[in-house]
């Protein structure tokens, strides 16, 4: 009985002084801290968590996604090389007497079409700061050895959102017949999915009225082989024989372009347009003695400064 009572005093003790080291082993300061080191014979040591974490953080995180993006890659906030300030609303507080512009050549094309050949250009410029801007556009072609349809347009641009401008200002429609001149104010900006969006209403001379919606996208093939499918519809509110324009809806003009991106900068590119015309303006053209659908071949290039 007593060697019993003994041999469990001496367990008692083997186990007080085990928990004793152990906390002492456990100290910050105490020699014992740090990783383990095993036997020369032994296992190698499993690294630590926080020693995991440290080797993470200075692996090149582009290994882990691919790889770098190439130094001529596309804006992901489709900036275009702009700056902007966060909001327009912001504009008052931080640097609103900053100043920019830029002149884009959208299309500046050869047209190849069943009619007739000859040159097109839609090109457009702006000026002015993240909240209000003027714009400058130019929609038009010569072909056949005389000037087409051609639209130019003075806007005063006003930032509402993000990604959204109104605009009011005038339009001056001039070739095919005589000059025209209008009021127009509209919306252009970013869609949800990024279509490029303009819906603009004219009201002109002699209880004239017009309204044309435009739209395009860009979608990316490779980071330099670009799609650009776009859509405009015109329509009037009045007829004018003059210029071969029925009322109610007038033509609806499809097209297609591929562009290259040599640079951000310079694009050539290839592309197809189609345009129908409908209702009374399709009437007028074919008493004219022109088809109502053309479609055309076109190349050129799209570049901006």
């Amino acid at each position: 009985m007593n060697t019993s009572r003994h041999n469990h005093a001496i367990a008692a003790a083997a186990l007080y002084w085990t928990l004793i080291a152990a906390s002492a082993a456990a100290e910050p300061g105490s020699v014992s801290s740090g990783t383990p080191q095993p036997p020369a014979d032994g296992p190698p040591a499993v690294a630590q968590p926080e020693e995991t974490m440290h080797d993470m953080g200075s692996m090149d995180m582009s290994s882990m996604q691919g790889g770098r993006a190439p130094a001529d890659a596309r804006d992901p906030d489709y900036s275009d090389g702009q700056s902007m300030s966060p909001m327009p609303g912001m504009a008052e507080s931080m640097d609103d007497d900053t100043r920019f512009g830029k002149l884009l050549f959208d299309q500046f094309e050869y047209v190849h079409g069943d009619n007739a050949n000859g040159l097109a250009v839609d090109a457009q410029a702006y000026y002015g700061s993240d909240t209000d801007k003027l714009w400058l556009k130019l929609d038009g072609e010569r072909t056949g050895g005389r000037l087409g349809e051609t639209r130019t347009e003075a806007l005063w641009a006003h930032a509402t959102s993000a990604f959204w401008d109104t605009q009011l200002g005038v339009r001056h429609d001039f070739g095919d017949g005589p000059g025209r001149n209008w009021a127009a104010f509209g919306v252009q900006g970013l869609s949800p999915y990024w279509f490029d969006v303009e819906a603009t209403a004219y009201v002109g001379q002699s209880g004239r009225t017009a309204l044309r919606l435009e739209a395009e996208y860009d979608l990316l093939l490779t980071q330099k082989l670009i799609v650009t499918p776009d859509i405009e519809i015109n329509a009037y509110g009045k007829r004018d024989p003059a210029r071969q324009i029925g009322s109610g809806l007038s033509n609806v003009e499809l097209g297609v372009r591929l562009r290259y991106e040599i640079a951000r900068q310079f694009a050539p590119y290839v592309g197809f347009d189609w345009n129908r015309r409908v209702g009374g303006t399709a009437d007028l053209v074919r008493t004219a003695g022109e088809p109502a659908f053309d479609h055309q071949i076109v190349a050129g290039i799209r570049f901006w400064f």
